[in-house]
């Protein structure tokens, strides 16, 4: 399986520690402990690249990485990890920061191309999730459901989580969004995850 080459680049919570929005960026963010570090590693085919913890939390920083190469193409991209949301452990006042500095940056980060929203496979919906996509989806953001943590689960139980989580949008949402389920254990999800990327990274090309 094919490993990209990847390299951290800068770690901050305001633009002016951010890096130079030079290539098309894809942020990667969820609740707390939904597995985010684990995708990235699995993505990227590189064991540390984002710090793993069983502790939820870890991540409070934007932390940049420059990306090349997806499927069958060598163009760099970037990928930001962003701190979790829904962290209960953190106090009320770090959460405040996270939540401002989370969404300062999804509204004006000027060459983010997509959220890859991650959810939990293993649970029924969840408030914090079904609010940051309505959230997303007012402020016209473009996103990406990506269900985690597949593995854990029989098939069955996880397909029936996601369409629980369908029927929930169903409700507010006239054409979903995609879907894409995903397991860091067996790299579930990685093709359609690069197949995007290479796609969305062609138009940037022709944009730009």
């Amino acid at each position: 399986m094919k490993s990209l080459r990847a390299e951290h680049l800068t770690s901050g919570r305001e633009p002016a520690h951010f890096a130079k929005p030079a290539l098309p960026e894809y942020a990667f963010m969820g609740r707390s402990n939904v597995g985010k570090s684990s995708l990235i590693n699995m993505l990227c085919q590189i064991k540390k690249l984002a710090r793993v913890s069983n502790t939820p939390g870890r991540t409070r920083n934007v932390e940049h990485f420059r990306v090349e190469g997806t499927l069958t193409s060598e163009r760099p991209w970037m990928l930001a990890d962003l701190p979790g949301y829904g962290f209960a452990k953190a106090s009320k006042a770090e959460r405040a920061v996270w939540e401002v500095m989370i969404r300062q940056y999804l509204l004006k980060r000027e060459n983010l191309q997509n959220v890859f929203l991650l959810i939990d496979a293993r649970l029924e919906p969840q408030q914090s999730d079904l609010a940051m996509v309505q959230w997303l989806g007012e402020k016209g953001i473009p996103f990406v459901l990506v269900f985690t943590k597949a593995d854990k689960l029989s098939p069955p139980k996880v397909e029936a989580n996601i369409a629980r989580f369908r029927r929930k949008l169903k409700e507010t949402w006239e054409t979903l969004p995609t879907t894409i389920t995903t397991s860091s254990e067996t790299v579930q999800g990685r093709d359609e995850i690069l197949a995007f990327i290479e796609e969305v990274n062609g138009r940037w090309t022709i944009e730009g």
